[in-house]
């Protein structure tokens, strides 16, 4: 009887397993993660493009960052703690460090 059941048993079920499509269950799996990682990182990105936070061209040392220190010179200016010469040499100074590529860490 158990010879039976064996051999009912190995005409219902292929030698190979479950085919050559269980090759899709770990690719589903693969591309689930990714399409997580890919829309975390993304909404991670626009986030801190956002608020300023992180480094990279979305950081607060971008293009705002030269705006601002432009904005903190004007302000001392306009207090008096610095003289019309230097305050225009250091807006120079600024103006032409914002323009100049900033090499990559590392």
């Amino acid at each position: 009887m158990i010879a039976s059941i064996a051999l009912a048993a190995a005409e219902t079920y292929p030698v190979w397993g479950f085919g050559w499509w269980f090759l899709f269950i770990p690719l589903f799996w693969i591309l689930i993660i990714g399409l997580v990682i890919a829309l975390v990182g993304g909404r991670r990105r626009r986030y801190w493009a956002h608020n300023g936070y992180g480094p990279g061209p979305w950081g607060p040392w971008a293009a705002s960052g030269a705006a601002s220190a432009e904005t903190v010179l004007s302000e001392r200016f306009a207090r008096g703690d610095i003289d019309e010469k230097e305050y225009r040499a250091r807006l120079e100074v600024l103006r032409a460090s914002a323009t100049r590529p900033v090499p990559p860490k590392g």
